[in-house]
């Protein structure tokens, strides 16, 4: 009884043996934690799809570099008047078959890496004979490849300029 009555009179009540003031004290630092931890993640995760797709562009654009080798070597036939560019991004998935002695399928990709920042993961297409910066696809050939996206990178440029 007498621990009741001094409770009563100093204010100070316990829960498990942890005053309210201590609850109070670890509930704010914890918020001030997680005030900054959010951000930090939230930047962390942009960054690694940022880098994602650098990876993604550099794969498809090593791809199509491939592709043209070939052709200028003459090991996949060209079509006259043709850039010697695939006709589609499938094409590289689907292979082509080299002239030479061995029949021999050359593919140079196993899948269409995805766009990261797309909704649909779809890539911007540009053919030879369109102007760099161009928005719309000509349809002759896949000459490059940039992001649908209308999104700025942490440094402040756009994805579709990468």
């Amino acid at each position: 009884m007498d621990a009741d009555r001094i409770k009563a009179e100093t204010g100070i009540y316990s829960i498990c043996g942890i005053t309210l003031i201590e609850l109070i004290v670890t509930m704010a630092i914890l918020s001030i934690l997680a005030a900054g931890i959010i951000p930090l993640t939230r930047a962390t995760y942009k960054r690694t799809k940022e880098l994602e797709l650098k990876q993604n562009l550099r794969i498809i654009r090593t791809a199509l570099d491939e592709y043209k080798s070939f052709v200028d070597e003459g090991e996949i036939p060209k079509e006259a008047l043709s850039s010697g560019y695939p006709k589609t991004l499938e094409e590289l998935v689907d292979g082509v078959e080299l002239q030479g002695q061995v029949k021999f399928k050359k593919k140079f990709l196993r899948k269409i890496p995805k766009d990261p920042f797309s909704e649909d993961g779809n890539w911007g297409l540009r053919s030879y004979s369109d102007e760099p910066d161009s928005e719309t696809w000509g349809g002759q050939d896949v000459y490059d490849i940039y992001s649908l996206s209308d999104k700025q990178a942490i440094d402040e440029t756009w994805y579709r300029d990468w």
